[in-house]
Protein backbone atom coordinates (compact mmCIF):
# COMPACT_ATOMS: atom_id res chain seq x y z
CA UNK A 1 0.00 0.00 0.00
CA UNK A 2 1.90 3.19 -1.06
CA UNK A 3 0.20 6.06 1.40
CA UNK A 4 2.08 8.71 0.07
CA UNK A 5 3.71 9.12 -3.67
CA UNK A 6 4.21 11.79 -5.53
CA UNK A 7 6.76 13.74 -7.99
CA UNK A 8 6.20 16.91 -6.71
CA UNK A 9 6.82 18.33 -2.57
CA UNK A 10 3.92 17.20 0.07
CA UNK A 11 3.17 20.51 1.70
CA UNK A 12 1.84 19.97 5.04
CA UNK A 13 0.22 23.14 7.14
CA UNK A 14 1.90 24.13 10.29
CA UNK A 15 0.19 22.18 13.04
CA UNK A 16 -1.36 19.66 11.04
CA UNK A 17 -1.13 16.14 12.23
CA UNK A 18 -1.48 13.33 9.44
CA UNK A 19 -2.07 10.19 10.80
CA UNK A 20 -2.13 6.61 9.29
CA UNK A 21 -3.97 4.08 11.31
CA UNK A 22 -3.70 0.69 9.17
CA UNK A 23 -2.82 -3.40 9.81
CA UNK A 24 -0.18 -3.08 7.45
CA UNK A 25 1.44 0.12 5.38
CA UNK A 26 4.19 1.34 3.65
CA UNK A 27 5.10 4.90 3.06
CA UNK A 28 6.47 4.65 -0.04
CA UNK A 29 9.09 7.25 -1.58
CA UNK A 30 9.77 6.62 -5.35
CA UNK A 31 13.58 7.36 -7.18
CA UNK A 32 13.27 10.77 -7.79
CA UNK A 33 10.10 11.61 -5.53
CA UNK A 34 9.87 13.73 -2.87
CA UNK A 35 8.03 13.55 0.49
CA UNK A 36 8.38 16.78 2.60
CA UNK A 37 6.70 17.61 5.84
CA UNK A 38 6.62 22.00 6.68
CA UNK A 39 7.01 23.26 9.90
CA UNK A 40 6.42 21.87 12.73
CA UNK A 41 3.49 18.77 11.74
CA UNK A 42 3.72 15.65 13.40
CA UNK A 43 3.38 12.66 11.14
CA UNK A 44 2.17 9.56 13.09
CA UNK A 45 2.95 6.01 11.48
CA UNK A 46 0.77 3.24 13.02
CA UNK A 47 2.02 0.07 12.13
CA UNK A 48 3.77 1.71 8.70
CA UNK A 49 6.93 0.98 7.17
CA UNK A 50 8.76 3.99 5.17
CA UNK A 51 10.35 2.93 2.21
CA UNK A 52 12.82 5.57 0.76
CA UNK A 53 14.11 5.60 -2.50
CA UNK A 54 14.06 9.47 -2.91
CA UNK A 55 13.95 12.42 -1.01
CA UNK A 56 12.23 12.65 2.62
CA UNK A 57 12.41 16.57 3.81
CA UNK A 58 11.90 16.12 7.76
CA UNK A 59 11.62 20.32 8.28
CA UNK A 60 11.13 20.85 11.91
CA UNK A 61 8.29 18.50 12.05
CA UNK A 62 8.58 15.00 13.95
CA UNK A 63 7.80 11.54 12.80
CA UNK A 64 5.95 9.14 15.65
CA UNK A 65 5.90 5.25 15.31
CA UNK A 66 2.92 3.80 17.18
CA UNK A 67 1.11 0.38 16.60
CA UNK A 68 1.43 -3.34 17.72
CA UNK A 69 3.53 -4.76 15.03
CA UNK A 70 6.71 -4.34 13.73
CA UNK A 71 7.95 -1.11 11.37
CA UNK A 72 10.81 -1.25 9.13
CA UNK A 73 12.88 1.57 7.58
CA UNK A 74 14.51 0.51 4.68
CA UNK A 75 15.05 1.60 1.00
CA UNK A 76 18.07 2.97 -0.94
CA UNK A 77 18.54 6.44 0.61
CA UNK A 78 19.13 7.72 3.70
CA UNK A 79 16.02 8.64 6.10
CA UNK A 80 16.36 11.97 7.98
CA UNK A 81 14.76 12.80 10.73
CA UNK A 82 14.17 15.98 12.74
CA UNK A 83 12.64 14.81 16.04
CA UNK A 84 12.16 10.57 15.68
CA UNK A 85 10.18 8.58 18.28
CA UNK A 86 9.03 5.44 19.05
CA UNK A 87 5.67 4.33 20.97
CA UNK A 88 5.20 0.42 20.16
CA UNK A 89 3.34 -1.67 21.88
CA UNK A 90 2.46 -5.44 22.65
CA UNK A 91 6.62 -5.93 22.54
CA UNK A 92 6.54 -4.89 18.71
CA UNK A 93 10.10 -2.53 17.69
CA UNK A 94 11.12 -0.34 14.67
CA UNK A 95 13.77 -2.19 12.87
CA UNK A 96 16.25 -0.49 10.85
CA UNK A 97 17.21 -1.73 7.36
CA UNK A 98 19.35 1.72 6.38
CA UNK A 99 20.81 4.32 7.76
CA UNK A 100 19.05 6.88 9.34
CA UNK A 101 20.22 10.67 10.59
CA UNK A 102 18.87 12.21 13.03
CA UNK A 103 18.82 15.76 13.15
CA UNK A 104 17.18 16.67 16.99
CA UNK A 105 15.54 14.29 19.18
CA UNK A 106 15.35 10.23 19.22
CA UNK A 107 13.34 10.06 21.73
CA UNK A 108 11.89 6.50 23.21
CA UNK A 109 8.69 6.14 24.98
CA UNK A 110 7.30 2.06 24.25
CA UNK A 111 9.45 -0.29 22.04
CA UNK A 112 12.80 -0.99 20.95
CA UNK A 113 14.56 0.23 18.32
CA UNK A 114 16.91 -2.40 16.43
CA UNK A 115 19.72 -0.96 14.53
CA UNK A 116 19.93 -4.16 12.64
CA UNK A 117 23.75 -3.99 11.50
CA UNK A 118 22.55 -0.37 10.41
CA UNK A 119 24.06 3.46 11.66
CA UNK A 120 21.85 5.71 13.55
CA UNK A 121 23.49 8.62 13.07
CA UNK A 122 23.38 11.85 15.77
CA UNK A 123 25.71 14.30 13.88
CA UNK A 124 26.73 16.70 16.53
CA UNK A 125 23.00 18.04 17.66
CA UNK A 126 21.12 14.91 18.03
CA UNK A 127 20.50 13.27 21.16
CA UNK A 128 18.70 10.40 22.42
CA UNK A 129 15.86 10.96 25.24
CA UNK A 130 13.84 8.33 27.85
CA UNK A 131 16.09 5.33 26.65
CA UNK A 132 14.42 2.92 29.82
CA UNK A 133 14.69 -0.54 30.47
CA UNK A 134 11.07 -1.57 27.82
CA UNK A 135 12.22 1.07 25.73
CA UNK A 136 16.10 1.42 24.07
CA UNK A 137 18.53 1.15 21.69
CA UNK A 138 19.25 -2.96 20.61
CA UNK A 139 21.61 -4.10 18.19
CA UNK A 140 22.92 -7.80 18.82
CA UNK A 141 23.18 -7.92 14.87
CA UNK A 142 25.55 -5.37 15.36
CA UNK A 143 25.07 -1.66 14.17
CA UNK A 144 26.01 1.34 16.01
CA UNK A 145 25.18 4.63 17.37
CA UNK A 146 27.23 7.96 16.62
CA UNK A 147 27.70 10.96 17.42
CA UNK A 148 30.81 13.86 17.02
CA UNK A 149 31.32 16.50 19.35
CA UNK A 150 34.17 18.77 20.80
CA UNK A 151 35.56 17.74 24.19
CA UNK A 152 37.70 20.48 26.09
CA UNK A 153 38.64 19.47 29.17
CA UNK A 154 34.85 18.41 29.82
CA UNK A 155 33.67 17.35 33.46
CA UNK A 156 30.73 14.62 33.16
CA UNK A 157 30.31 15.06 29.47
CA UNK A 158 27.52 12.59 28.45
CA UNK A 159 27.71 13.38 24.30
CA UNK A 160 24.38 12.41 22.85
CA UNK A 161 23.70 11.27 25.83
CA UNK A 162 24.90 8.21 24.75
CA UNK A 163 25.64 6.91 28.15
CA UNK A 164 29.27 6.82 28.03
CA UNK A 165 30.07 10.20 30.44
CA UNK A 166 33.40 11.55 30.28
CA UNK A 167 35.67 14.05 32.50
CA UNK A 168 39.51 15.41 31.40
CA UNK A 169 41.35 18.03 32.61
CA UNK A 170 42.55 18.20 28.75
CA UNK A 171 41.55 19.30 25.21
CA UNK A 172 40.52 16.05 23.58
CA UNK A 173 39.65 18.26 20.46
CA UNK A 174 36.82 16.70 17.99
CA UNK A 175 35.78 13.61 19.43
CA UNK A 176 33.94 10.75 17.80
CA UNK A 177 31.77 8.37 19.57
CA UNK A 178 30.43 4.91 18.47
CA UNK A 179 27.75 2.77 20.92
CA UNK A 180 27.00 -0.42 19.74
CA UNK A 181 25.22 -3.41 21.45
CA UNK A 182 26.65 -6.52 20.30
CA UNK A 183 28.43 -8.90 22.92
CA UNK A 184 32.19 -8.95 22.69
CA UNK A 185 32.55 -12.52 21.87
CA UNK A 186 34.94 -14.50 21.61
CA UNK A 187 33.83 -16.92 19.17
CA UNK A 188 33.46 -20.21 21.07
CA UNK A 189 29.39 -18.95 20.26
CA UNK A 190 29.06 -17.69 23.88
CA UNK A 191 28.38 -14.09 24.76
CA UNK A 192 31.59 -12.55 27.27
CA UNK A 193 30.52 -8.71 27.30
CA UNK A 194 27.65 -6.63 28.56
CA UNK A 195 25.56 -5.96 25.58
CA UNK A 196 27.11 -2.79 25.23
CA UNK A 197 30.36 -1.08 23.86
CA UNK A 198 31.97 2.15 22.98
CA UNK A 199 34.26 3.15 20.73
CA UNK A 200 35.82 6.55 21.64
CA UNK A 201 38.24 8.33 19.32
CA UNK A 202 39.83 11.45 19.77
CA UNK A 203 41.10 13.32 17.21
CA UNK A 204 43.88 14.61 19.57
CA UNK A 205 46.04 11.58 20.48
CA UNK A 206 48.13 13.73 23.25
CA UNK A 207 49.00 12.20 26.55
CA UNK A 208 46.32 12.65 28.60
CA UNK A 209 43.76 11.47 31.63
CA UNK A 210 40.66 10.44 31.88
CA UNK A 211 37.41 9.52 33.60
CA UNK A 212 35.34 7.26 32.12
CA UNK A 213 31.91 5.91 33.40
CA UNK A 214 29.51 3.54 31.67
CA UNK A 215 26.06 3.48 31.46
CA UNK A 216 23.54 0.22 30.89
CA UNK A 217 20.26 -1.57 31.52
CA UNK A 218 20.19 -4.59 33.58
CA UNK A 219 18.40 -6.00 29.80
CA UNK A 220 22.04 -5.70 28.77
CA UNK A 221 23.88 -7.69 31.15
CA UNK A 222 24.10 -10.58 28.93
CA UNK A 223 23.83 -13.14 31.73
CA UNK A 224 26.83 -12.02 33.80
CA UNK A 225 26.53 -11.29 37.56
CA UNK A 226 26.30 -7.05 37.85
CA UNK A 227 28.94 -6.99 41.03
CA UNK A 228 31.31 -9.04 38.95
CA UNK A 229 31.64 -6.37 36.41
CA UNK A 230 35.18 -5.09 34.95
CA UNK A 231 36.03 -3.03 32.67
CA UNK A 232 37.77 -4.57 29.42
CA UNK A 233 39.91 -2.00 26.71
CA UNK A 234 40.95 -3.06 22.77
CA UNK A 235 43.03 -1.16 20.74
CA UNK A 236 41.91 -3.46 17.86
CA UNK A 237 38.64 -5.13 18.97
CA UNK A 238 40.61 -8.57 18.70
CA UNK A 239 43.05 -8.21 21.91
CA UNK A 240 41.66 -7.39 25.14
CA UNK A 241 43.05 -5.80 29.14
CA UNK A 242 41.66 -5.77 31.85
CA UNK A 243 41.15 -2.65 32.89
CA UNK A 244 39.25 -3.36 36.61
CA UNK A 245 37.54 -0.33 37.31
CA UNK A 246 37.69 2.27 40.16
CA UNK A 247 33.76 2.58 41.52
CA UNK A 248 30.89 0.94 40.40
CA UNK A 249 27.27 1.25 41.78
CA UNK A 250 24.90 -1.61 40.91
CA UNK A 251 21.62 0.67 41.93
CA UNK A 252 22.25 3.06 39.22
CA UNK A 253 23.83 0.69 36.64
CA UNK A 254 27.33 2.31 36.15
CA UNK A 255 30.57 1.18 36.37
CA UNK A 256 33.34 3.96 36.29
CA UNK A 257 37.50 4.26 35.41
CA UNK A 258 39.80 6.85 36.14
CA UNK A 259 43.29 7.10 35.45
CA UNK A 260 42.36 6.65 31.51
CA UNK A 261 45.60 7.49 29.06
CA UNK A 262 44.08 6.01 25.68
CA UNK A 263 40.57 5.27 24.38
CA UNK A 264 40.06 2.58 21.69
CA UNK A 265 37.03 -0.16 22.56
CA UNK A 266 35.23 -0.18 25.56
CA UNK A 267 32.81 -2.68 27.34
CA UNK A 268 32.12 -4.45 30.25
CA UNK A 269 32.53 -8.03 31.13
CA UNK A 270 33.62 -9.98 34.10
CA UNK A 271 37.07 -10.45 35.74
CA UNK A 272 37.97 -13.94 34.28
CA UNK A 273 36.90 -13.08 31.06
CA UNK A 274 39.34 -12.34 28.81
CA UNK A 275 37.73 -11.66 25.53
CA UNK A 276 40.05 -12.78 22.84
CA UNK A 277 38.83 -13.71 19.86
CA UNK A 278 40.50 -17.28 19.71
CA UNK A 279 39.07 -19.54 17.21
CA UNK A 280 38.82 -17.54 13.60
CA UNK A 281 38.31 -20.93 11.94
CA UNK A 282 37.12 -24.46 11.90
CA UNK A 283 37.20 -26.42 8.96
CA UNK A 284 36.71 -30.10 7.48
CA UNK A 285 37.65 -31.58 4.78
CA UNK A 286 37.63 -34.71 3.10
CA UNK A 287 40.86 -36.42 1.64
CA UNK A 288 40.36 -39.53 0.33
CA UNK A 289 39.82 -42.07 3.33
CA UNK A 290 40.91 -39.46 5.73
CA UNK A 291 39.40 -36.47 7.32
CA UNK A 292 41.57 -33.37 7.82
CA UNK A 293 40.60 -31.20 10.60
CA UNK A 294 42.05 -27.60 10.57
CA UNK A 295 41.46 -24.47 12.31
CA UNK A 296 42.98 -21.16 13.91
CA UNK A 297 43.19 -19.11 16.65
CA UNK A 298 44.21 -15.29 16.68
CA UNK A 299 45.18 -15.01 20.28
CA UNK A 300 45.57 -17.60 23.09
CA UNK A 301 46.10 -16.65 26.17
CA UNK A 302 47.45 -19.58 28.82
CA UNK A 303 46.08 -22.54 26.22
CA UNK A 304 47.35 -26.09 27.13
CA UNK A 305 46.27 -28.13 24.74
CA UNK A 306 43.46 -28.70 21.81
CA UNK A 307 41.50 -32.37 22.15
CA UNK A 308 39.96 -33.13 19.28
CA UNK A 309 36.07 -34.69 19.78
CA UNK A 310 33.94 -37.16 18.34
CA UNK A 311 30.60 -38.27 18.04
CA UNK A 312 28.20 -40.71 15.92
CA UNK A 313 25.28 -38.99 17.15
CA UNK A 314 26.34 -35.18 18.14
CA UNK A 315 25.62 -35.99 21.81
CA UNK A 316 27.67 -38.35 23.26
CA UNK A 317 31.41 -37.53 22.55
CA UNK A 318 34.51 -39.70 22.51
CA UNK A 319 38.47 -37.60 22.79
CA UNK A 320 40.50 -39.11 20.32
CA UNK A 321 43.90 -37.12 20.04
CA UNK A 322 45.16 -34.12 21.26
CA UNK A 323 47.54 -31.28 19.74
CA UNK A 324 49.66 -28.93 21.81
CA UNK A 325 48.84 -25.42 21.88
CA UNK A 326 50.67 -22.32 22.11
CA UNK A 327 50.48 -21.46 25.49
CA UNK A 328 50.59 -17.41 24.93
CA UNK A 329 50.49 -16.06 21.39
CA UNK A 330 49.57 -12.80 19.84
CA UNK A 331 49.72 -13.56 16.40
CA UNK A 332 47.30 -16.21 13.92
CA UNK A 333 48.22 -19.92 14.44
CA UNK A 334 46.68 -22.95 12.48
CA UNK A 335 46.50 -26.75 13.81
CA UNK A 336 45.91 -29.90 11.64
CA UNK A 337 44.44 -32.83 12.85
CA UNK A 338 44.09 -36.00 11.02
CA UNK A 339 40.85 -38.73 11.56
CA UNK A 340 42.20 -42.19 9.45
CA UNK A 341 39.18 -43.64 10.87
CA UNK A 342 36.04 -41.84 9.33
CA UNK A 343 32.59 -42.32 9.04
CA UNK A 344 30.03 -41.13 7.17
CA UNK A 345 28.22 -38.65 9.18
CA UNK A 346 30.65 -38.14 11.81
CA UNK A 347 30.48 -34.88 14.03
CA UNK A 348 33.75 -33.33 15.26
CA UNK A 349 34.87 -30.56 17.66
CA UNK A 350 37.78 -28.98 19.32
CA UNK A 351 37.87 -28.60 22.99
CA UNK A 352 40.46 -26.02 24.29
CA UNK A 353 41.89 -26.46 27.77
CA UNK A 354 43.69 -23.56 29.64
CA UNK A 355 46.41 -24.23 31.92
CA UNK A 356 43.54 -23.32 34.89
CA UNK A 357 41.68 -25.62 33.71
CA UNK A 358 38.94 -24.24 31.76
CA UNK A 359 37.96 -26.27 28.92
CA UNK A 360 36.06 -24.12 25.46
CA UNK A 361 34.65 -25.54 22.30
CA UNK A 362 34.01 -24.86 19.05
CA UNK A 363 30.57 -25.35 17.59
CA UNK A 364 30.19 -28.90 15.61
CA UNK A 365 31.02 -29.87 12.37
CA UNK A 366 29.58 -33.00 10.35
CA UNK A 367 31.50 -35.24 7.56
CA UNK A 368 29.61 -35.67 4.77
CA UNK A 369 32.08 -36.62 2.52
CA UNK A 370 29.71 -36.64 -0.83
CA UNK A 371 30.81 -34.78 -3.60
CA UNK A 372 29.18 -31.70 -4.69
CA UNK A 373 27.50 -28.49 -3.06
CA UNK A 374 24.97 -28.38 -0.40
CA UNK A 375 24.16 -27.34 2.96
CA UNK A 376 22.54 -27.74 6.24
CA UNK A 377 21.17 -25.90 8.99
CA UNK A 378 20.22 -26.19 12.60
CA UNK A 379 18.63 -26.17 15.20
CA UNK A 380 15.05 -25.99 13.56
CA UNK A 381 13.13 -24.50 15.28
CA UNK A 382 15.70 -21.46 16.74
CA UNK A 383 16.46 -18.96 19.24
CA UNK A 384 19.19 -16.50 19.20
CA UNK A 385 21.53 -18.58 16.37
CA UNK A 386 21.47 -20.80 13.52
CA UNK A 387 24.53 -22.77 12.43
CA UNK A 388 24.86 -23.13 9.02
CA UNK A 389 27.17 -26.24 7.65
CA UNK A 390 28.32 -25.48 3.76
CA UNK A 391 29.90 -28.59 1.96
CA UNK A 392 31.44 -27.04 -0.99
CA UNK A 393 33.99 -28.25 -3.80
CA UNK A 394 35.82 -25.21 -3.55
CA UNK A 395 36.84 -22.33 -1.52
CA UNK A 396 34.87 -18.73 -2.41
CA UNK A 397 32.70 -15.80 -0.77
CA UNK A 398 29.37 -16.88 0.26
CA UNK A 399 26.09 -14.57 0.80
CA UNK A 400 23.56 -15.95 3.52
CA UNK A 401 19.52 -14.30 3.42
CA UNK A 402 17.14 -14.41 5.12
CA UNK A 403 13.39 -13.85 4.36
CA UNK A 404 10.54 -13.69 6.25
CA UNK A 405 6.89 -14.97 5.63
CA UNK A 406 5.97 -12.27 3.04
CA UNK A 407 9.33 -12.87 1.44
CA UNK A 408 10.81 -9.42 2.45
CA UNK A 409 14.93 -9.56 2.89
CA UNK A 410 15.29 -9.41 6.69
CA UNK A 411 18.77 -10.65 7.38
CA UNK A 412 21.75 -10.40 4.90
CA UNK A 413 25.19 -11.75 5.90
CA UNK A 414 28.45 -12.42 4.26
CA UNK A 415 31.19 -14.96 4.63
CA UNK A 416 33.61 -17.10 3.49
CA UNK A 417 33.11 -21.17 2.68
CA UNK A 418 36.44 -23.25 2.58
CA UNK A 419 37.11 -26.53 0.26
CA UNK A 420 35.03 -29.32 2.22
CA UNK A 421 32.90 -28.49 5.10
CA UNK A 422 32.86 -25.21 6.85
CA UNK A 423 30.52 -24.23 9.89
CA UNK A 424 28.66 -20.53 9.76
CA UNK A 425 27.55 -18.93 12.89
CA UNK A 426 24.09 -16.77 12.24
CA UNK A 427 23.03 -14.48 15.10
CA UNK A 428 19.21 -14.18 14.97
CA UNK A 429 18.12 -12.46 18.28
CA UNK A 430 16.83 -9.68 16.65
CA UNK A 431 14.32 -11.45 14.38
CA UNK A 432 10.90 -11.84 15.92
CA UNK A 433 9.15 -15.19 16.47
CA UNK A 434 7.65 -16.53 13.09
CA UNK A 435 8.31 -18.33 9.61
CA UNK A 436 11.27 -17.62 7.68
CA UNK A 437 13.25 -19.43 4.50
CA UNK A 438 16.82 -19.29 4.09
CA UNK A 439 18.96 -19.23 1.18
CA UNK A 440 23.55 -19.50 0.93
CA UNK A 441 24.80 -18.67 -2.47
CA UNK A 442 28.66 -19.53 -3.09
CA UNK A 443 30.50 -19.59 -6.18
CA UNK A 444 29.01 -23.19 -7.15
CA UNK A 445 26.11 -20.71 -7.84
CA UNK A 446 22.62 -20.81 -5.53
CA UNK A 447 21.83 -24.17 -4.43
CA UNK A 448 18.40 -24.97 -5.42
CA UNK A 449 17.46 -25.07 -2.00
CA UNK A 450 15.79 -23.14 0.22
CA UNK A 451 15.37 -24.22 3.90
CA UNK A 452 11.88 -23.49 5.88
CA UNK A 453 12.95 -22.00 9.68
CA UNK A 454 10.81 -21.62 12.67
CA UNK A 455 11.74 -18.83 15.43
CA UNK A 456 10.51 -19.55 18.59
Amino acid sequence: MQLYKTVKPVSLSIGLMLFFKTVTAQLYIGTGETFRQWGNVQLTLHNTDIINHGNFFPGLGSVLFTGNNNSTISGTQTTVFNDFEINKTNGSVVMLQQLIDIVRNARFTSGNLDLNGNILDLGITGILLGENENSRITGSNGGQVLFSTVLNNPSGANPGNLGAVITSGQNLGTVLIRRGHRSQVNNYGNGNSILRYYDIVPVNTVPFSATLRINYFDGELNGLTENGLVFWNSSDNLHWTNEHFTLGNTNLNYMEKTGISSFGRWTLSSNNNGLPVIFILFNLKCDEKRILLTWKTAQEQNSSHYTIEKSTDGVSWKAMGTVPAAGNSNTERSYLFTDNNPAQNSYYRIAQFDIDGRVARTNILRSSCIPGNDFSVWPNPFANRIFISVTADRPSGAVIKIFDSKGALVKKQDATVLAGNTQLTVHTGHLPAGAYNLSVEWSAGQINKVIQLLKQ
